[in-house]
Formats: structure tokens, C-alpha cells, sequence
């Protein structure tokens, strides 16, 4: 599954996921007609914090991780659960 994909089955807004056995509340906004997204999440009762921009322009699509590791929002992507 492309990454965009695991983007877009999050809801916008607000809910929460399950992630390295650990809940974390997110929040997605859309913007340019879903041709850019912003994704926080952030562990609820822990340290940990996913943050990402994701672009789609008429050649590719880019990811741009927030000051963390690409594999590390990559992972979050391709294995949270939603719980919401």
C-alpha cells in the first residue's frame, strides 16, 4: 500500500490509534484540495510523537517527516490500528 493511502484512512480531524502497544491521540488536516496533509500524533501518557507533512504534486508525492527518521514515520504509517 502507497503511504498516501495509509494517510487518508485516517479521518480529518481528531481520533486516536494504537501503535507499538502504546494509544496516541492524531490529528490530520487536509489542505489544496487533498494535495497536502499535516499529521500529529502524539502517545498519550508517554513521550513519543510522530509529526509529518505529505505533499502531492503533479510528478510525485513527497514525504517530509518533522525532524525525526523517514523509517520512523514510515512505520507509524504502515502499522497503526484505528481505534476511533
Amino acid at each position: 500500500m502507497k503511504l498516501l493511502q495509509y494517510i487518508q484512512k485516517l479521518p480529518n480531524g481528531y481520533c486516536e490509534v494504537r501503535y507499538n502497544n502504546a494509544k496516541y491521540s492524531v490529528t490530520k488536516s487536509v489542505f489544496n484540495n487533498e494535495k497536502s496533509y499535516k499529521i500529529y500524533a502524539s502517545e498519550l501518557g508517554g513521550k513519543n510523537f510522530i509529526s509529518l507533512n505529505y505533499y502531492c504534486t503533479s510528478q510525485r508525492e513527497i514525504l517530509k517527516p518533522c525532524e525525526m527518521p523517514v523509517t520512523k514515520v514510515v512505520h507509524f504509517l504502515e502499522n497503526y490500528e484505528l481505534i476511533c
